[in-house]
């Protein structure tokens, strides 16, 4: 990596690391709980399991390592965002372990973890083959990387590509559905790797109605947030209509509310 690498990829993490302080993206978090229990019955994962939760939000795959009576670290570079999480674990009486880490630069040592697991999170990360290379770094041998990825032709897929006609990405910077994929996955971890599975599955977007999820998803969902934010008048209406329109290509809802299957991935990468 280049220094000029690497300062784009330290300038962009204090950017989303803002982006996803600015919101509450707990409010979104919280619905995708179901993608968290999937995760961990995708992997049959065994009660007493040494489980690192990485980028973990509002903790959904944290909760549901911890009600499977696994040894949980919770992380996540936005503390707000695991204060949420903790009060969520307290509540349903679940010892979890929450600790503020970066994904890119793990304070773990090799080898400690039985199973590393993130639900839309690390695929966020800037600089991601330095985040692949930390995931693999402190799983054990024989050990788990478990990842829920949103793909790139699906609902959030598409919304990236949106928001990426009006704010471009850096220069060097991968789109995150990227992760996502075969290819990405075998590129990351093709000469570390025992076994890469990927298990198609969709999470169905439920809301009031289309202004409802359009309200939520701008007050709330940083990278939407932060993306009005930053257009002018002008740019925020055309991004609205485009973002409207996407919604309506994708609903199967027919009463008036909102239904949008977004497909993605359950990824399982077993190390070598």
């Amino acid at each position: 990596m280049t220094i000029a690498q690497n300062l784009t990829f330290e300038a962009l993490k204090q950017k989303q690391q803002g982006a996803w302080a600015s919101g509450d993206y707990a409010v979104v978090g919280t619905t995708l709980q179901i993608v968290g229990e999937q995760l961990c019955e995708t992997i049959d994962l065994s009660s007493d399991s040494k489980v690192l939760d990485i980028a973990a939000g509002n903790g959904n795959a944290t909760l549901a390592a911890a009600r499977r009576f696994c040894d949980v670290t919770s992380t996540d570079y936005v503390p707000a965002l695991l204060d949420k999480a903790r009060l969520r674990a307290d509540a349903d009486g679940l010892a979890v372990n929450f600790q503020t880490a970066d994904a890119e630069n793990l304070p773990f040592e090799d080898n400690s973890f039985d199973v590393v697991m993130s639900t839309f999170g690390v695929m966020f990360t800037p600089d991601q083959a330095k985040a692949a290379s930390e995931m693999m770094r402190v799983v054990r041998p024989g050990g788990s990387i478990a990842l829920a990825n949103w793909t790139p032709e699906s609902f959030i897929g598409r919304i990236f590509k949106t928001l990426g006609k009006y704010l471009p990405p850096p220069r060097g910077v991968s789109s995150p559905a990227l992760w996502g994929t075969q290819a990405r996955l075998t590129e990351f971890y093709g000469d570390t790797a025992s076994d890469i599975a990927l298990h198609p599955r969709s999470f169905v977007f439920r809301y009031r109605s289309p202004d409802h999820f359009m309200d939520i998803f701008q007050t709330y969902y940083g990278p939407i947030h932060k993306a009005f934010l930053a257009l002018d008048e002008d740019g925020q209406a055309s991004l609205d209509a485009d973002l409207r329109a996407l919604i309506a290509e994708m609903n199967t809802a027919t009463d008036g509310t909102m239904a949008v299957p977004a497909a993605y991935v359950d990824a399982v990468v077993r190390k070598a």
